[in-house]
């Protein structure tokens, strides 16, 4: 089955690992990466798990009221009949969940992604093939630079001035021209760079659509 690929925010947002073992540490880990606030419970948590910054955890048995609150939930238990039940009490509640290999349990999947600052690729088989996620992963990876995310962000940047300079038809050429010189040099543009692209861009798209 495929799976809708959405992009939530998580920052700050409150997130429930079920499950204190190897599973839990890698989701606590991912979950982390995308700024989510994570609270682990389970009988054993791993000595990992307790030392990572702002992780909160409660050693004890999984309790229906861990749930108030939550913006999503994992079930990672050893124990496929507790995950079950975490399910039914979540999707009772609304709150999207997880369930550890358990693909009639999920709402969501955790699919394999490469991250470079706010740009985000991520892949997903469905669940049959994490061999065909990792070839996307790695046939994607040289592309998935450092300087990738920086030239986004810096893109970002520029949107209301060329919102307000260039008209609305021309944009999308000036903003692949700011990405194409920096992709060629490796690196963010200065703003002299950046203002000379896109004063040279307005005046060649002007006479181009004069000519035509």
């Amino acid at each position: 089955m495929s799976y809708f690929p959405m992009f939530i925010q998580l920052k700050g947002e409150s997130c429930l690992v079920v499950g204190g073992g190897a599973v839990a540490l890698h989701k606590v880990e991912v979950l982390q990466d995308f700024g989510a606030a994570v609270l682990v419970t389970a009988p054993a948590i791993l000595p990992e798990i307790k030392s990572r910054n702002g992780v909160r955890w409660r050693e004890g048995c999984f309790d229906p009221r861990d749930l108030k609150g939550q913006r999503l939930v994992v079930a990672a238990t050893d124990c496929k009949e507790e995950n079950h039940r975490i399910s039914l009490l979540c999707r009772e509640r609304g709150i999207p969940v997880n369930a550890v290999d358990q693909t009639e349990d999920c709402d969501f999947i955790f699919p394999s992604y490469l991250r470079s600052g706010d740009v985000v690729a991520a892949f997903s088989s469905g669940g049959q093939s994490p061999v065909v996620t990792q070839y996307l992963k790695e046939r994607t990876s040289p592309v998935m630079t450092e300087v990738l995310g920086e030239l986004a962000e810096q893109l970002g940047s520029l949107r209301e001035q060329v919102k307000q300079t260039v008209d609305e038809k021309q944009r999308k050429a000036v903003y692949q021209a700011l990405l194409q010189r920096g992709l060629e040099q490796g690196a963010v543009l200065s703003w002299e760079e950046a203002e000379q692209i896109i004063t040279a861009m307005k005046g060649n798209l002007a006479v181009g659509l004069q000519k035509s």
